[in-house]
């Protein structure tokens, strides 16, 4: 009776897949009069014939990963995408034609919701309100706000004129993806207030500063925004601001012999930069 080496087992590869996980693509189509906005998180996973890649190491038949994430952007730059659901197929059609030795293509994609304010800004379905109330001896405070409130301007904001030392390496800029999380906190001067209302009056107000302020930077747009609620809200005694800047890296396809005229980008959580202030009145 044969015998299997010391350490060795007898089995096969019942089932095995490969693929690219968390590819993530942000496309401005930039239209007469407006822009249209699309984020996708997306996966990709093929199934076929590679054993051989598991059993022995020959990667004959291995599409990198890296090149699957090339190929959405490539194609995200050369198809309209309409519905995610075609955008997909699209995908699929490509892969399976090819690469012979894909038996199936499984793409998952979760699109991320904008709502338009304007032609050219969005808000994501987001936000919270809060509220911290206090009571003392001497009177009662309540500091209203948002948490969490998900805006993007695809036009309209640039980043100039900055300290440029022996380690800067970002580029000046006169259009850029402005995206924030913002976090806003305000203190009312009375306690007795109809609070509901002025809430959603507060919010619209910084929706249409951050909408169609022409910002220079972040701190110029949020110094923006809080201003305007102290000028049209004399209920507010002050404002705290914070706006994380949620950067969209614009993708490189000139290796791929394409163009890409601020249309697609990778949309990055970390590192962002930190911006924060409070107003109050004179």
């Amino acid at each position: 009776m044969d015998t299997l080496p010391t350490g060795e087992v007898d089995s096969i590869l019942a089932a095995d897949s490969y693929g690219k996980s968390r590819v993530r693509l942000m496309k401005i189509a930039r239209r007469d009069g407006r822009h249209d906005l699309k984020e996708i998180t997306l996966q990709i996973l093929f199934k076929g014939d590679f054993a051989s890649c598991y059993e022995t190491g020959d990667n004959s038949k291995i599409l990198p990963t890296d090149t699957i994430k090339n190929t959405v952007y490539v194609l995200a730059r050369q198809n309209e995408i309409v519905a995610i659901e075609e955008f997909a197929q699209c995908l699929i059609d490509h892969f399976r034609t090819n690469n012979p030795q894909v038996s199936e293509v499984r793409v998952e994609m979760t699109e991320h919701l904008w709502s338009r304010i304007n032609s050219t800004a969005f808000t994501r379905a987001s936000g919270k309100r809060t509220v911290v109330v206090t009571g003392a001896r001497d009177g009662v405070t309540v500091d209203a706000g948002i948490d969490d409130l998900l805006i993007l301007r695809s036009a309209g904001s640039g980043f100039e004129g900055y300290i440029k030392d022996p380690y800067t390496t970002l580029p000046e800029t006169k259009d850029r993806i402005f995206q924030t999380a913002l976090v806003a906190t305000w203190r009312y001067k009375t306690r007795s207030l109809d609070f509901n209302n002025l809430w959603e009056r507060i919010r619209a107000s910084i929706l249409d500063t951050f909408a169609t302020h022409e910002s220079r930077s972040v701190q110029h747009t949020l110094h923006a925004i809080g201003k305007q609620v102290l000028a049209a809200f004399p209920e507010v005694a002050e404002i705290q601001l914070t706006m994380p800047n949620k950067h969209a890296l614009l993708v490189d396809l000139s290796r791929f012999g394409l163009d890409n005229p601020n249309e697609i980008f990778l949309p990055t959580d970390e590192p962002s930069g930190y911006i924060e202030a409070k107003l109050v009145r004179r």
